[in-house]
C-alpha cells in the first residue's frame, strides 16, 4: 500500500495499483514515447518519404485532413484556455483514424510578428532566438498533452525554406493581373492571369495602353511600362491614404485599426497619411469571395461577417463635367441610386481628391459665407481643411455620431440629366479609397446629405414618395427629414430635354428598382455612366515598416522601377541589424513618416545583381510583409513540407485537398476540418481565401477554397478575485464561505480570512488566475485534463474553468480503471463470460449514440453517455470483456493514454489508435427508453435515456455523474437527492 495524498483528494493508504496522478503520469509518458517510436500518428502520402508507421504509402485509403488555426508561440506559454481547440481536433482525428481513414493532423507555428520584435527592442535579443525558444516550450506542452500530431510535417513561418515559398507566392501574385473576361475551367468568368499575357496584348495592339494610346509598348521606357503594369498587377505599389501609427512606427491595414481609431496592438492613435506602399488587389475577387461561400460548410455567422465586410453593392458610375481654369475635368461618382440624379443638389469630394488641385483662386460670385469656412479664398479654405482631415482616422471621418464638416471648393459639377450646376464641397466623411472618392448628394433621400444640406443652406428635392398602400405620406417628411426608404414611387424626376443627348427622360411613377434600371440604361446609351458593382472591401495594405517579417523579393533601380527577383534567388533572408525597432514617434505626431529598421543596413539594401541585362546596382525594398503572409497558405504545406521543387506536389495536393478528395469534401475541396476562434472570421480567413483563389486561377492548386468545413470553438474563461483594496489575489487560495450561495444568492468568498470579491473573464498573470497545462499534468494527468475540457459543455460555447470540478473527471477514469484492473493486485479484473441482455442493450445504445455525438463534434454529450455505460458496468458482479473493450475504444479519442494502457492490459499488442471503431448491433437497438430530467436547484442540468423500470438507486447514481451536475456540486456531496423514477431527479446542493 502507498501512503501518498494526490491532488484528487484521495485519502492516505491508497491501493498500490490505483489510478491517480502519479500513475497517470507514468502511463502517459510511457505511451507518448511508444507513439513517437512507432510513428503511430504518421499520415501516409501518395508517394515520397512520408509513409505511415508501417512504412506504407496512402494507397486507396480515404484521406481526412484536420488542423487548428496557426498558433503564435507566445513567450508566456499556454494556459488551460488555449488547448480547447487542440484537444477537440485531436479527438476528431483519433475518431477518424479508428474509422479507417488516413488522418493528417499537424501543427506549425506562425512565428513572425510584433511580440518577438518588441521583446527584441527591449532586450537586444534576436527575435529568432526568442521565437524558437517559445516554439520549443509550446511543442513540449502540446506533446505532453498527448496530441496526435504528425510532427514530421511541422514547421514555422520563419524557417528559410518556408519563407522561400511565401516569397514565391508573392512573386506569382505580383506577376499576375485580373482578367474579368477570362473563362475559368470551373465555368466561371474572371481570373488571375500571368502579367505576360497582358504585355503581349499591349505589344500586339489587341489592347490599348492606358495613357499611351498613340505609342507602342516597345517605344515606352521601362519606367513608363512599370507604371502601366502597376495599375493591373494583383500586388502593386500604391500611393494612397494609409493608416499611420506613429507610436508603433508602422502603417496598419484597416482591419488592424479598432472602431475607436486606434491600433489593435498597443492602442496607439492612428492617422491618415499618404504613403507609397505595397497593396494586394483583393477587391478584384470581391464577388467570388461572396459567391463561393455557398460552396463551403462554414457557420452562417462567419459567412455573414465576411459578406458584410466585403460589402458588395450594385449601382452605377456617373460622370459629371467640372469646369476649371485648366479646362473641363471629369468627376466620376459611384451611386447605388442613380434614379435620384434628379434630386442631386450638390456633390462632395474627399479631401484627397485630384479635383482639389484645380480650385479657383477666388470665391465665385454669390458664394454664401457659411460655405467659405471663414477663409478669403477657396485655395486657403481647401488647404487648411485638407490639413485638418489628415489628423483624423477613417473611423472618425465617417462616424455617424460626429458633426459633418466641409468647405465649398469654388467648383461646380454639371448634372448630366438636368444640366443643373451643383456646388462641389470637400468633406472628410467622404473617403478617397471608398468608391471614387466623390459622391452626389441627394438630401431628400439620405440622412447624412440632409444634415449637410440643412447646415449649409442647400436645396432639398424629394424624388421618392411612400407607396400609396403604405398609409404614409411625403408630407410627414418634407421640411423635417429625408424619405430614405428604397421602396417607393418616383416623383419629381422628368425632363423634356436631357442635358446630355437632348432626348426626354421620365421615370415618374415607377417603382425604385425599375427606375434604377431605366436610368442605368440611359447612362450607358449616352456613354456617361454604366451599371457598376462596388465593394466596401478595400485593397489589402501589405507593407509593414518592421524588421521581423518576410522581405519582399523585389529590387529597384535608380529610377525606382521595381524588378522581381528570379526564383533561384529565393529566399531573401533578413540581415542582422543594429536596431530592431522601426523609428517610433510621439503617438500624436501625425506629421511623422515611417523609417524601417532594414533601411539601416546598407550592405543588405544595396546589391549588384545580374537580372538578365548584366550586373547592375539595385536597392532592396526595406519594408517587410505583414504577419498574415505566412498564415495565408500554411495549410497546404503540411501535405508536402520538405518539397524543394514545388509549393506542394500536385498529386499530394489533390489527395489531401483536391475537389471530391473524400465523401464530404465537395467540389470546393480544402481542409476537411478547420478549427479556430471566431475572431479570425474576417482577417485571416479572407486573406487566405484570396491567396488561395489566385493560386487556383494560375493553376498551382486544384481546389477553389482552402477550408471546406470551419468550426469556431468557444473559450475557457475563469474567475478572478480581488481583495477590499481592489488588488487581485491568487484564485487558487480563495475559499467559498460555506452556505453563502443558498437559495439562489451569490456565494461569498474569503482569502486569508479576509473578504474576497469574484469577477468573471479571461485568464491572465496579472489577474492571478492562471492555471497551466503543466499544473494539470502534475496534479491530475493529461487524460483527466483532456476529459474535463471536453466535458465542460458544447465546444462552440464559452465556459468557466473551475478547478474544483476537475476531480469529477478523475473519478470517472478511476471507476473505469477499477472495472478493468484490480487495484490491490494489478491483475485483470474482467471476465470472459457473455454479457447479459440488459448490458448488451445499454452497450449498443451507447455505441450508437456516442457515434452520432462524435460525428457531430459533441464530445461533452458523448462523455455523458460513456459515464452511463461505465456506471452500469460497476453494478455488475463481474465486468465482461465484451462490454468493457468497446467502452475503452470509445473513450480513447478523449483520454487516449489510459485507454491505451487498459487496451494493452486486456491483451492487445497493437495500439488501439488504428483499432476499428465499435459498431452497434441493431438487434439491441430500438428498445423502449424514457427521458429522465435531472435538475439542480430547480434548473435542468441534464437528461438521461433510461429503461422504464430502472432502479431508483441506479438512476440517482447516473444523475450525479452527469458533468452538469458534477460541476454545480463542486466536488461536495449533495444535501438531498429526490428521485422519482424513471422521469425526474432533483438534486439539492450542500450550499
Amino acid at each position: 500500500m502507498s501512503s501518498e495524498v494526490g491532488a484528487t483528494g484521495e485519502s492516505n493508504d491508497q491501493p498500490s495499483f490505483r489510478y491517480n496522478a502519479l500513475a497517470a503520469q507514468d502511463i502517459e509518458l510511457k505511451w507518448q514515447k511508444r507513439w513517437d517510436k512507432e510513428g503511430t500518428f504518421w499520415a501516409a502520402n501518395v508517394s515520397g518519404d512520408l509513409v505511415d508507421g508501417k512504412g506504407k504509402h496512402a494507397g486507396k485509403q480515404s484521406p481526412y485532413f484536420v488542423i487548428d488555426m496557426f498558433p503564435y508561440p507566445s513567450g508566456k506559454g499556454l494556459h488551460v484556455g488555449h488547448p480547447l481547440g487542440y484537444i477537440a481536433t485531436d479527438v476528431v482525428s483519433r475518431y477518424h483514424r479508428m474509422k479507417g481513414e488516413n488522418v493528417m493532423h499537424a501543427l506549425g507555428f506562425d512565428a513572425f510578428g510584433l511580440p518577438a520584435e518588441q521583446f527584441a527592442v527591449q532586450t537586444g535579443q534576436h527575435p529568432r532566438v526568442t521565437t524558437e525558444a517559445n516554439i520549443k516550450n509550446m511543442r513540449r506542452q502540446l506533446h505532453r498533452m498527448g496530441l496526435s500530431f504528425d510532427d514530421r510535417r511541422s514547421f514555422a513561418t520563419i524557417d528559410p525554406d518556408y519563407m522561400r515559398w511565401t516569397q514565391w507566392i508573392f512573386s506569382k501574385i505580383y506577376d499576375a493581373w485580373y482578367d474579368p473576361d477570362f473563362k475559368r475551367k470551373d465555368g466561371g468568368v474572371g481570373s488571375a492571369r500571368p502579367i505576360q499575357e497582358l504585355i503581349d496584348c499591349f505589344k500586339s495592339g489587341k489592347r490599348s495602353i492606358p495613357g499611351h494610346h498613340k505609342g507602342t509598348w516597345d517605344s515606352m521606357s521601362a519606367e513608363e511600362q512599370a507604371d502601366v503594369l502597376n495599375e493591373f498587377r494583383l500586388a502593386y505599389i500604391s500611393k494612397s491614404p494609409v493608416n499611420w501609427a506613429p507610436g508603433l512606427g508602422t502603417v496598419l491595414a484597416n482591419e488592424e485599426v479598432t472602431a475607436e481609431g486606434r491600433s489593435e496592438r498597443g492602442n496607439f492613435p492612428v492617422f491618415q497619411k499618404e504613403l507609397k506602399q505595397w497593396s494586394m488587389r483583393i477587391t478584384a475577387y470581391g464577388h467570388r469571395l461572396i459567391e463561393d461561400l455557398d460552396t463551403i460548410d462554414w457557420p452562417d455567422k462567419v459567412k455573414m461577417m465576411q459578406k458584410n465586410w466585403i460589402g458588395e453593392s450594385h449601382g452605377a458610375s456617373v460622370h459629371f463635367a467640372v469646369s476649371t481654369t485648366d479646362g473641363a475635368k471629369d468627376m466620376e461618382v459611384y451611386t447605388t441610386r442613380p434614379d435620384t440624379l434628379f434630386g442631386a443638389t450638390f456633390t462632395v469630394v474627399s479631401p484627397e481628391h485630384d479635383l482639389l488641385e484645380f480650385v479657383p483662386s477666388d470665391w465665385p460670385e454669390g458664394t454664401k459665407d457659411s460655405w467659405k469656412g471663414g477663409f478669403d479664398t477657396p485655395t486657403e479654405a481647401v488647404k487648411e481643411y485638407r490639413h485638418v482631415a489628415e489628423s483624423k482616422t477613417a473611423k472618425d471621418r465617417v462616424d455617424d455620431q460626429g458633426e459633418k464638416t466641409g468647405v465649398f471648393t469654388g467648383l461646380y459639377a454639371t448634372n448630366p440629366i438636368t444640366g443643373a450646376k451643383l456646388p462641389i464641397f470637400t468633406a472628410d466623411y467622404v473617403l478617397m479609397d471608398y468608391g471614387t472618392g466623390a459622391i452626389m448628394a441627394v438630401p431628400g433621400g439620405d440622412q447624412r446629405d440632409y444634415d449637410f444640406a440643412t447646415k449649409y443652406g442647400l436645396p432639398v428635392i424629394y424624388t421618392v414618395a411612400p407607396l400609396p398602400e403604405s398609409k404614409d405620406d411625403l408630407s410627414n417628411y418634407e421640411g423635417t427629414a429625408p424619405f430614405v426608404s428604397h421602396d417607393g414611387v418616383v416623383i419629381n424626376s422628368s425632363v423634356e430635354h436631357t442635358h446630355i443627348g437632348g432626348a426626354p427622360l421620365d421615370i415618374n411613377g415607377l417603382r425604385v428598382d425599375d427606375a434604377v434600371q431605366k436610368v442605368i440604361a440611359w447612362l450607358e446609351d449616352e456613354g456617361i455612366g454604366a451599371g457598376t458593382v462596388s465593394y466596401r472591401l478595400r485593397d489589402w495594405l501589405f507593407s509593414r515598416q518592421r524588421y521581423w517579417g518576410e522581405p519582399f523579393p523585389i529590387v529597384y533601380d535608380d529610377d525606382e522601377v521595381p524588378y522581381l527577383l528570379p526564383d533561384s534567388m529565393l529566399p531573401v533572408n533578413l540581415p542582422e541589424v543594429p536596431d530592431y525597432s522601426p523609428k517610433t514617434f510621439d503617438p500624436e505626431d501625425a506629421d511623422s513618416s515611417p523609417e524601417a529598421p532594414l533601411s539601416r543596413n546598407d550592405d543588405w539594401v544595396y546589391v549588384t545583381l545580374d537580372l538578365g541585362d548584366g550586373p547592375k546596382r539595385y536597392h532592396r525594398d526595406t519594408n517587410t510583409m505583414p504577419n498574415w503572409a505566412g498564415s495565408c497558405w500554411y495549410y497546404m504545406r503540411y501535405a508536402d513540407p520538405k518539397n524543394a521543387e514545388h509549393l506542394v506536389a500536385p498529386e499530394e495536393y489533390d489527395y489531401w485537398l483536391g475537389p471530391e478528395h473524400n465523401a464530404t469534401a465537395g467540389k470546393s475541396g480544402g481542409v476537411d476540418l478547420y478549427v479556430g476562434g471566431v475572431e479570425h472570421a474576417v482577417l485571416h480567413l479572407l486573406y487566405a481565401r484570396f491567396w488561395h483563389k489566385v493560386l487556383y486561377d494560375l493553376g498551382y492548386v486544384s481546389s477553389s477554397e482552402p477550408f471546406h468545413k470551419l468550426f469556431n470553438q468557444g473559450y475557457i474563461q475563469a474567475y478572478a478575485y480581488t481583495d477590499e483594496r481592489g488588488q487581485y489575489v491568487p484564485a487558487a487560495e480563495v475559499e467559498e464561505v460555506p452556505g453563502s450561495g443558498e437559495n439562489g444568492a451569490e456565494p461569498k468568498f474569503t482569502w486569508n480570512g479576509e473578504p474576497a470579491f469574484r469577477e468573471f473573464g479571461k485568464m491572465g498573470k496579472s489577474l492571478k488566475n492562471i492555471v497551466t497545462p503543466d499544473d494539470m499534468y502534475e496534479d491530475y494527468g493529461a487524460d483527466t485534463f483532456r476529459l474535463y475540457e471536453m466535458s465542460m459543455g458544447p465546444l462552440s460555447e464559452s465556459r468557466p474553468w473551475n478547478i474544483r470540478n476537475v476531480v469529477g473527471s478523475m473519478r470517472f477514469l478511476q471507476r473505469l480503471w477499477r472495472n478493468v484492473v484490480n487495484e490491490d493486485t494489478g491483475e485483470l479484473a474482467v471476465t470472459e463470460n457473455s454479457a447479459d441482455t440488459k448490458t448488451l442493450k445499454v452497450l449498443n445504445r451507447t455505441i450508437a449514440d456516442v457515434t452520432v455525438e462524435m460525428e457531430n463534434m459533441r464530445p461533452n454529450t458523448a462523455i455523458s453517455k460513456l459515464i452511463v455505460l461505465n456506471n452500469h458496468l460497476t453494478t455488475l458482479e463481474s465486468v465482461p470483456r465484451a462490454a468493457v473493450e468497446p467502452l475503452v475504444l470509445m473513450l480513447s479519442p478523449i483520454a487516449p493514454h489510459i485507454a491505451e494502457e487498459l487496451w494493452s492490459r486486456l491483451g492487445h499488442a497493437e495500439s488501439l489508435a488504428h483499432a476499428d471503431w465499435p459498431r452497434a448491433d441493431e438487434n439491441y437497438l430500438g428498445v423502449e427508453t424514457v427521458t429522465a430530467v435531472v435538475q439542480v436547484k430547480g434548473k435542468v442540468r441534464g437528461k438521461l435515456e433510461v429503461a422504464p423500470d430502472i432502479d431508483p438507486a441506479e438512476l440517482e447514481k447516473l444523475a450525479l455523474a452527469l458533468p452538469g451536475v458534477v460541476e454545480r456540486l463542486g466536488g461536495k456531496p449533495p444535501r438531498k437527492v429526490i428521485v422519482k423514477a424513471p422521469k425526474i431527479v432533483s438534486v439539492v446542493p450542500a450550499n
